[in-house]
């Protein structure tokens, strides 16, 4: 793809991919399966599961997007995360952030027990750096964290790795490449939920895998193509379209949030605000826990769900919700108590927004 400002790359999301009917948005191949113009010969495309010329268009989308040579799109986040750590030789040791999403620390959790690979948790940066030695394979951040938004400097992070021989995975759900390019800072592979952000909408349950890394590349294509946890035609048309407003939405988002920050940080109901200053993402913790299914239930504008990313605001409840596999003891250690509440910040009126949170919190 040329070499285009990100707004314009947004925007012109599948323009003109299809050189033979001169189409201007990039069709929906839904056929399963492609005929050989004959005996030997390919167009490029036979299976569907393999590869999809919607599916393709997106990726490369993507790709330029981050910064990066080569993406996969998945059925899911979680899809994309299991893809990519099966990918990795057994008894790998792993290094990882502790304040992470509760369904990879799940997944974690689960691999560890079953003695497929090791982690070691951290919970600031400079405990990630002093964890990080020769026997460290990978390192697993997710920045801003979730859903306490401590942010991980990826640059001196890749470089403490690199030169102890490990790559670096950054999940970039939260932040989106309108705020940060991981690659560009040194990390090896980049992951979405792009569930979230990416699509946008609430519409599409989808993950990717980005990275500049032909070898590793190739061997993510073959798995993926061998297990099959592929997207849909119709969802990557769908992730393709929600894109090209990525930027205005994460720019809407952002100053509604900044706006939300400084009603709750004078709020006489709200003891403490976790936001880094631009994104969608807030939590707050109550001054007073007990009332939370009350603040919840009185939310007007709001809608209590578990996910975030969209155009509508959401309110969760990691506890219960999110982050509901990690065990108390655990996230009581790190500061993810039970009397936090986490915002995702979508594009509605904010004084409409902060009335709502108002209204719940004080009334």
């Amino acid at each position: 793809m040329a070499d285009y400002k990100l707004d314009t790359i947004l925007a012109h999301a599948g323009i003109n991919s299809d050189e033979k009917t001169g189409a201007l948005i990039a069709p929906i191949y839904l056929s399963t399966t492609y005929q050989h113009p004959e005996f030997g010969q390919s167009t490029g495309f036979d299976y569907t599961r393999t590869k999809n010329p919607t599916r393709l268009t997106l990726e490369k989308t993507l790709a330029a997007i981050e910064k990066a040579d080569y993406a996969l799109v998945t059925s899911s986040g979680m899809a994309a995360l299991v893809l990519l750590f099966n990918s990795f030789p057994e008894q790998s040791n792993i290094v990882a952030a502790r304040d992470l999403y509760g369904g990879s620390f799940r997944w974690f959790n689960e691999q560890e027990k079953k003695g497929r690979y090791f982690f070691t948790y951290t919970t600031t940066q400079e405990e990630m750096l002093a964890a990080i030695t020769d026997d460290t394979d990978y390192v697993f951040i997710e920045t801003p964290t979730n859903p306490l938004m401590v942010e991980f400097d990826i640059a001196k992070i890749s470089a403490a790795a690199h030169a102890k021989g490990a790559k670096v995975i950054v999940d970039n759900t939260f932040y989106s490449p309108i705020y940060q390019n991981p690659i560009a800072l040194g990390a090896d592979i980049v992951l979405h939920s792009a569930t979230k952000y990416l699509s946008g909408h609430n519409d599409v349950l989808a993950g990717v895998l980005i990275t500049s890394d032909k070898a590793l590349y190739d061997k993510l294509f073959y798995d993926q193509n061998t297990t099959g946890p592929t997207l849909s035609p119709l969802d990557a048309y769908l992730l393709m379209r929600g894109l090209k407003t990525l930027s205005l939405r994460m720019e809407r988002a952002t100053k509604n949030a900044q706006k939300i920050v400084a009603y709750l940080e004078q709020s006489p109901a709200v003891n403490q605000v976790y936001y880094t200053g631009k994104g969608g993402m807030i939590s707050f913790k109550v001054a007073d826990e007990s009332k939370i299914p009350t603040i919840i239930n009185s939310l007007q504008v709001f809608t209590f769900a578990e996910s975030l990313g969209g155009v509508e605001s959401l309110i969760t409840y990691p506890a219960t919700q999110t982050h509901a596999d990690i065990p108390t003891e655990t996230r009581h250690s790190y500061g993810l108590t039970d009397d936090l509440l986490r915002l995702s910040i979508g594009i509605e009126d904010a004084e409409d927004l902060i009335a709502d949170l108002k209204a719940a919190l004080e009334g």
